[in-house]
């Protein structure tokens, strides 16, 4: 899993990089990645952009199926309500995710939207897997904002 991890860690970095919100998410079928990506809502002028959505639509198009019922979704971050309803919808397996997201995190800190029997589909879900450099890599892009003092 810490593999599959720190890939998505570097999709964050890059998003970092190029001034998006440092998230990143990894699509994996069986044991091979499928999708990668990163936060793109800024450039794409989008705000649906988020790096859990744009791996399950590639994944989606790679498998020529809307349904991933054999994928697991690898993000850096607790997703938010919309990537939350999403990855239900696609009926992804697995949800592994770093660092919870006290903000605006719906599967366990804002709202509980993974819940087992909640909805017709179930996702399991892992947390904590490189919690620390996925919190600390989203704590210093929004420190590096504030103004100080």
């Amino acid at each position: 899993m810490e593999e599959w991890m720190r890939l998505a860690l570097e999709e964050a970095g890059q998003a970092e990089q190029e001034g998006e919100v440092p998230i990143g998410a990894v699509a994996v079928a069986g044991e091979r990645v499928i999708a990668k990506n990163h936060n793109r809502s800024i450039q794409l002028h989008d705000p649906t952009a988020h790096a859990e959505l744009l791996v399950v639509r590639q994944a989606g198009h790679l498998l020529s199926n809307y349904r991933l019922n054999d994928v697991d979704i690898y993000v850096t971050i607790e997703p938010c309500a919309m990537c939350a309803g999403a990855l239900l919808w696609a009926r992804v397996k697995r949800l592994v995710f770093g660092a919870r997201d006290s903000k605006t995190g719906a599967v366990f800190s804002k709202a509980s939207l993974l819940t087992e029997g909640l909805f017709n589909h179930d996702v399991e879900v892992i947390e904590g897997i490189l919690a620390e450099p996925c919190r600390r890599m989203l704590q210093d892009f929004f420190a590096d904002r504030r103004p100080s003092g």
